[in-house]
């Protein structure tokens, strides 16, 4: 079985949460433009307003941890007291006269557990990443081959990783959401490996519409799938394997390759 992100097991995040952030800012816009200015000068300058969500370069999670929402975890990710670290983050700018909040200070303390859990060490320090070994780099962003030594580390993970963010002990404060669209949909709980190596392209975009995962296109998707069927030990995929060692695009048949190497009787790297 497959293990995805669990925030990429709902809908697009990027699409819910721009649609209710270009409402807020409707309303900002709303509340703050006066009807008139002195008599006989017409409508006041409405404010200029313009909504983010991982579409441009901002850094988020500073400025989330200067307006009092968290503070950057050991982890690199922001860490809520209401949420723990399963919350997405979203920006509108704006030129308003906005009073300040007060900055969310560290809370972290002594401990080390998502430290200690990333299965391919990317946190060497706390509050340092090295996103060259990060599961979630290599399985969503990076378009060319993966490193075999990481590969042998990324055990049925096929876009993105939880491992970090599951363990913060913030989480206890965390509740499932209302938001319907962010809980997770059948087909992206497990879903057996054997079917997701099979999906040609049409077949990719049929299955993840609407889903964060579309983004990889089906080549990386599948190059993912490969790699963990060579992680499962499980020698009834050895054939699977070798059937994408034909795969047209050389991404997959080569994850493929390292595949049927792994399954073979006695092979451990």
């Amino acid at each position: 079985r497959a293990a995805i992100s669990v925030y990429a097991q709902g809908k697009d995040y990027h699409d819910v949460l721009k649609k209710r952030l270009k409402r807020l800012a409707r309303w900002l816009v709303a509340e703050t433009t006066a009807p008139t200015t002195t008599a006989g000068e017409g409508p006041a300058a409405a404010p200029a307003v313009k909504v983010f969500v991982d579409t441009a370069p901002l850094m988020e999670k500073p400025l989330a941890a200067r307006a009092g929402i968290g503070w950057q975890g050991k982890h690199t990710n922001l860490v809520s007291r209401q949420h723990g670290s399963w919350l997405f983050l979203g920006e509108i700018l704006t030129d308003l006269a906005l009073s300040p909040d007060r900055p969310e200070t560290d809370h972290c303390g002594s401990c080390t557990a998502c430290l200690d859990a990333c299965p391919t060490d990317a946190l060497p320090r706390a509050y340092e990443m090295d996103a060259r070994q990060c599961i979630s780099y290599l399985t969503i962003e990076h378009k060319d081959a993966i490193d075999p030594a990481l590969m042998a580390r990324m055990g049925n993970r096929i876009y993105g990783c939880d491992d970090c963010l599951a363990v913060c002990p913030w989480n206890k404060f965390a509740e499932r959401t209302p938001e319907v669209a962010f809980h997770g949909r059948p087909e992206t709980a497990l879903p057996a490996l054997v079917e997701l190596a099979g999906l040609d392209d049409a077949a990719f975009r049929r299955r993840f519409a609407g889903s964060p995962i579309k983004r990889t296109g089906r080549d990386r998707f599948v190059r993912n799938v490969a790699i963990a069927i060579g992680n499962s030990a499980d020698p009834a995929l050895a054939p699977v394997a070798k059937r994408l060692t034909e795969d047209a695009s050389p991404l997959v048949a080569a994850a493929a390759a390292w595949a049927v190497q792994r399954l073979k009787p006695g092979s451990s790297d």
